[in-house]
Order: structure tokens, then sequence, then C-alpha cells
């Protein structure tokens, strides 16, 4: 009888795989010789797809900035509702990273040379030229959407309070009486920040935008 075939060892499939270990167990987990053992190969077969350790983390990032939805910017787009677009991409780009949180501290090096990320850059910046907004402006629009929605990733506001009203003393915070309520609410609580803080943010841009028409950048 013929012995059953493993699966062949691909690119995508050591990406899946160290991905899903990331997810479970975070950065520190991954390293050639688990990784392999979970692949069910052995070790030297992985530096057939890639030379280091470093490379699978890259490729592990890239396969989750693949996972922003780019098509609000996609040919044909309208620019004049350039406010709405940037907000759908902050959205999902958000919700990428909320899926996989342990991978945000490598997404936050930088696109580097990751195709799926610099496809994500070059979407938004040539979106926001489209737009009217000057290059350097447009630049900014960019890094500065980046730095809201990857901090809004790192953490949870809420969940960094715990569930004990003793830990907040009112003689030690007296505005903290109801803090110890937090950590129960997490969701709710990050959610709407995000979405205050997301709106707050377009309004100042849209302020800078009407102002960069009239005047110039």
């Amino acid at each position: 009888m013929a012995r059953p075939r493993k699966p062949l060892l691909s690119t995508d499939r050591i990406v899946e795989t160290a991905r899903a270990l990331v997810d479970a167990e975070g950065l520190a987990a991954v390293s050639t010789r688990r990784l392999a053992a979970e692949l069910g190969v052995s070790g030297p077969s992985l530096y057939n797809h890639f030379r280091t350790k470093d490379e699978i983390l890259e490729a592990v990032a890239d396969s989750v900035s693949a996972q922003v939805d780019l098509s609000m910017f996609a040919e044909g787009w309208d620019a004049r509702n350039w406010r709405s677009a940037l907000h759908d991409w902050a959205v999902s780009y958000r919700a990428a990273l909320r899926a996989h949180p342990n991978v945000v501290p490598v997404l936050a090096h930088g696109p580097g040379r990751r195709p799926a990320a610099l496809r994500l850059a070059d979407a938004v910046y040539g979106a926001m030229v489209d737009a009217g907004w000057p290059a350097a402006q447009a630049t900014s629009v960019g890094a500065l959407m980046r730095y809201f929605v990857m901090g809004s990733a790192l953490g949870s506001f809420a969940g960094g309070f715990v569930d004990d009203v003793a830990a907040y003393d009112p003689a030690d915070y007296p505005h903290l009486g109801e803090a110890h309520r937090l950590a129960g609410r997490q969701e709710l609580i990050d959610e709407r920040a995000f979405e205050v803080g997301l709106r707050a943010l377009l309004d100042g841009l849209e302020v800078r935008y009407e102002e960069v028409r009239r005047v110039g950048g």
C-alpha cells in the first residue's frame, strides 16, 4: 500500500504556519527548529525558501499587510471622497492588526522591502496625491494615519485596568472610582475610542486640506 504523501513544503505553507504560531504564542515562539517540527519536515529544508528566521517573520508581517482592504483606492475611485476612503482603509488596517496583534512590533519597523506593505503605502500616498494633497503633505497624511492605527493596535487602554475596586483608592485616585469596570468592557471602549479618535483626526485633516487648497502646501 502506498504511503500517504506529505503536503509539499511551500513558502505560503511556511508563512501560514509561522503566522499561526505567532498568533498563538508570540514572536519568541518562532524558530526554524520549531517551524520544521510543526511542518513535519527537516530544518534545513526551510532554507530552500527563507535564509533566516527574520526573513520568515518579515513574510509573516507582510501576509498581515496583505489582508488590508485597498479597494477604496482602486482605479476609478472618486478622489473627492478621500476622507471616507481614508476612514474605511484605517478601519480595515486596524482590523488586520487586531486579528494578529503579536505581529505588530514587526510591522511597526516599516514596510522595508515587503511587497504587500509597499503596495499599501503606494495606494494611500497615490490616493492622497490624486485627491489634491501636495506630495509632502500626502506623505505626512500616510505617516500620521499609520501612527494612529498602529498605536491603537499595540495594546488595549481598557485592558490596562484591573477588575479590582481596591486598586483605585479614591484617596489616591479621586477620579478613577469606576476604573475597575473598564476591564470588563474592553472591546466596546477600545472600538469607541478608535472611532472617536479617527473622526477627530479626519476632521483635522479636512481643515488642513482646505488650507492647503486655498494657499498651497
